[in-house]
C-alpha cells in the first residue's frame, strides 16, 4: 500500500510518499528556517503564506522523486494536529483537495504520533532522487517582488534521501513499546501496546524541552533553532561549571522546564553582574564564548537528565520491549548518549532528518491506520490545534 503523506503543522513544508509503512521512496522537504531565525523563532502568519506558495510543488517533487503517479497511490494521510492553525489549514486544504480530485480515501493523523511512527520506517528506495530542490510555485515570476523570490529560493532546500545517505533503524520497533517525543512544542512519555492502543504516562506541565532550549539560546545570543546551536556551543563547554535544578513533580513521568529556564536566567545575570531586573536582551553582550559555551552544556546535560530520567524508571517500571525517541529534539547527541548508556536496553535511533518535521512519518502512521480505521470522508476533515494523542482517530 502506498501512501502519500502531507506535513505543514508548523514552519516545515513536507510531502513523502511511504509504502507499507516501512519503505521511504521519497521525502521532500521545503524548511521555512532561514525566514523565521530573523525573529528568534516561529511567525504564525509567515509560515502560513510561505506554505501556501510551496505546498503545490512539495507534493508534485515528492510523486515524482518517488517514481510514482495518482495511479499508484492508495491513499493520503496528512497531519491536521496539533500545530499552528494557519499552517494546519494550508497542508489539509491541500489533502482534501487532491484526495477528492483523485477519489483517494483520506486519512487525517496526529503530528505527535507521526514523529513516533518515524522509527517505523526501516527501508528506503533504490531509485536515485532528483536533485533539485523547490524553487518556484508558477511559471511566471515576473509580478513577483524581488523579495519574494528571494525567499523562495533562500528557504526552499529539500532533504534528498538518496540510497544510502539515511541511516535507517535495522528493524521495526516491538510492542510493547515506550515512546519519548520531544520537540519545541510537546515533550511525553507514551506507552504503546501495539498500533492505536496506547497509553500517556506523563508530559510537559509548562514548557516543552525544545521551546526551552530555544529560550536559553536567545539569552545566550545563539542562533534560532536553539537546539541545534545550543548542542553545538556546548561540545565546547563544562557541563558540570553551573548546577542548575531538576524539577521535582508529584508524577516521575511528568516533566517540567520552566523552573530550569528561570535558573539559567538568574544563573546568566549573576555572571554578567546585573540583578534579576535586567532585561535578558541585554545578556548575551556581557558573556564571552567560554562562558555561553559553559551554560549551553550545563542547561543542556540537566535538560537531558530529565528526559532520561524518566524515560528510565518507565522503562524499569513498565519493561517494554523496546523504546524509540522522536521529534526534533530526538536528534540531540547529548540525549542519544544518555540514553545509550542508562538504558538496559538497546536502541537504535530514526536519522535525524527524519526526527526533525516530515511527511515521511506522517505517510507512515497513515499506513497503519488504514490497517484497521476507516478513511475519514473529506468534508469532516478539521484542524485542531491542541489535540492530545488520547483524542486521536484511534481513540474515537
Amino acid at each position: 500500500m502506498i501512501i502519500l503523506g502531507i506535513e505543514s503543522s508548523c514552519d516545515e513544508t513536507s510531502a513523502a510518499v511511504v509504502k507499507d509503512g516501512r519503505r521511504l521512496l521519497s521525502n521532500v522537504v521545503n524548511s521555512q528556517v532561514d525566514i523565521h531565525a530573523a525573529y528568534g523563532g516561529v511567525v504564525p502568519e509567515v509560515a502560513a503564506r510561505s506554505h501556501i506558495e510551496v505546498i503545490n510543488p512539495v507534493i508534485h517533487q515528492a510523486m515524482e522523486e518517488a517514481g510514482v503517479s495518482w495511479d499508484d497511490i492508495d491513499a493520503v494521510a496528512v497531519a491536521n494536529a496539533p500545530g499552528l492553525i494557519g499552517s494546519l489549514l494550508v497542508g489539509t486544504l491541500a489533502a482534501r483537495t487532491l484526495a477528492e480530485l483523485h477519489n483517494k480515501p483520506l486519512y487525517p493523523v496526529h503530528h505527535v504520533e507521526g514523529h513516533i511512527y518515524a522509527n517505523f520506517i526501516v527501508e528506503q528506495t533504490e531509485h536515485p532522487v532528483s536533485s533539485r530542490s523547490v524553487t518556484s510555485v508558477s511559471d511566471t515570476k515576473s509580478e513577483e517582488q524581488p523579495e519574494t523570490q528571494s525567499r523562495r529560493e533562500t528557504v526552499s532546500e529539500t532533504e534528498r534521501n538518496r540510497k544510502g545517505d539515511l541511516k535507517l533503524p535495522s528493524s521495526q520497533p516491538v510492542f510493547p513499546m515506550l515512546a519519548l517525543a520531544v520537540s519545541g512544542l510537546h515533550s511525553q512519555l507514551v506507552l504503546f501496546e501495539d498500533h492505536g492502543k496506547y497509553r500517556l504516562l506523563g508530559e510537559t506541565l509548562d514548557d516543552a524541552v525544545g521551546e526551552a532550549f530555544d529560550k536559553v539560546a536567545r539569552m545566550l545570543g545563539l542562533p534560532y533553532p536553539g537546539g541545534p546551536s545550543i548542542a553545538q556551543a556546548a561540545e565546547h563547554g563544562d557541563l558540570k561549571k553551573y548546577v542548575l535544578p531538576k524539577a521535582k513533580l508529584k508524577s516521575p513521568y511528568d516533566f517540567s522546564f520552566s523552573g530550569l529556564k528561570t535558573a539559567v536566567l538568574r544563573a546568566v545575570q549573576r555572571e554578567a553582574g546585573v540583578d534579576h531586573t535586567f532585561a535578558s536582551s541585554g545578556l548575551p553582550e556581557r558573556l564571552n564564548e567560554s562562558q555561553k559555551a559553559d551554560f549551553a552544556a550545563s542547561f543542556q546535560y540537566i535538560a537531558v537528565k530529565t528526559l532520561v530520567d524518566a524515560t528510565v524508571k518507565a522503562t524499569q517500571e513498565f519493561q517494554p520491549a523496546s523504546v524509540v525517541i522522536a521529534g526534533g529534539v530526538a536528534a540531540n547527541q547529548e540525549l542519544r548518549h544518555q540514553l545509550s548508556e542508562r538504558l538496559p536496553l538497546s536502541i537504535e535511533y530514526a536519522p535525524v532528518n527524519l526526527c526533525t518535521d516530515n511527511a515521511a512519518m506522517i505517510a507512515a502512521l497513515g499506513y497503519y491506520q488504514a490497517q484497521v480505521l476507516s478513511p475519514t470522508p473529506v468534508d469532516n476533515v478539521s484542524v485542531y490545534p491542541s489535540l492530545s494523542m488520547s483524542q486521536t482517530a484511534w481513540n474515537s
